[in-house]
């Protein structure tokens, strides 16, 4: 009840402060109430400057991400909060946001680099599927119109879930261990080849069934019953691209 209704069917977006609390991001307090992250429930949550968060604040995502519910322990009861919310981050590759810029110089030195990354817990980036290093924009007061519009793009992204859930009732975000085994088998030379590469990009097991679903979503959205090689590679793309080059 504390998500407003104006706006109905169309899904929470909620973008709170890098000064939120555990509490207000998760839930909770002396009379529990549900955070940020219930609010989000089917929606988006969008964290910017997602280092300047509170790294215990942060890693408290970590279990809700995983189960789509938050719970809150008290003395005399628990209570359970839905949580099931696409989290949206955002951060500069370093403190002076220059590094890898083909024109500004970076002031940062590899220590404060290191320092600024080391904010966020590995195991928190294990659960962020898509990891995209966006270059500075030019500047341009109107877009060149490049690419499909957000329409195309929308029909293609129905199509594609229509596809998953007529195949296995979900999303294959949603898909569990059994769920993965069934719907994203590969080709024994394909299934070696991630492995491999797993294994040269220090890739936790978590991160490989991650891969597994976003290559899953690839080839849905090219209308492929089966996951090929690019879409793997793709979607390791997506896990190794986050440092600047």
């Amino acid at each position: 009840g504390l998500a407003p209704q104006g706006g109905w069917p169309q899904r929470p977006f909620r973008q709170p402060h890098h000064s939120a609390s555990g509490p207000a991001l998760v839930g909770g307090g002396t009379r529990p109430k549900p955070g940020e992250i219930s609010l989000a429930h089917h929606g988006v949550l969008f964290l910017d400057e997602l280092p300047e968060f509170p790294r215990h604040v942060l890693d408290v995502l970590r279990q809700p991400l995983e189960s789509g519910e938050i719970v809150i322990a008290r003395a005399q009861d628990k209570l359970r909060f839905p949580a099931r919310f696409q989290l949206v981050a955002a951060m500069n590759p370093c403190p002076c946001g220059y590094l890898g810029d083909p024109e500004q110089r970076c002031r940062c030195t590899p220590e404060q680099v290191q320092r600024y990354r080391a904010r966020l817990s590995g195991p928190l980036l294990d659960r962020i599927d898509l990891h995209l290093a966006v270059r500075r924009e030019p500047t341009r007061l109107h877009a060149s119109g490049e690419g499909p519009d957000s329409a195309t793009l929308a029909r293609q992204v129905a199509a594609a879930q229509a596809l998953q859930f007529e195949r296995q009732g979900c999303a294959n975000a949603h898909l569990d261990l059994p769920g993965l085994q069934a719907h994203c088998a590969l080709a024994e030379a394909d299934r070696l080849w991630l492995e491999g590469a797993g294994e040269r990009l220090r890739l936790s097991l978590r991160a490989l069934h991650r891969v597994l679903k976003v290559a899953r979503t690839l080839a849905d959205l090219e209308g492929l019953a089966d996951i090929r090689r690019a879409q793997l590679a793709e979607a390791l793309q997506y896990r190794a691209s986050g440092e600047p080059g």
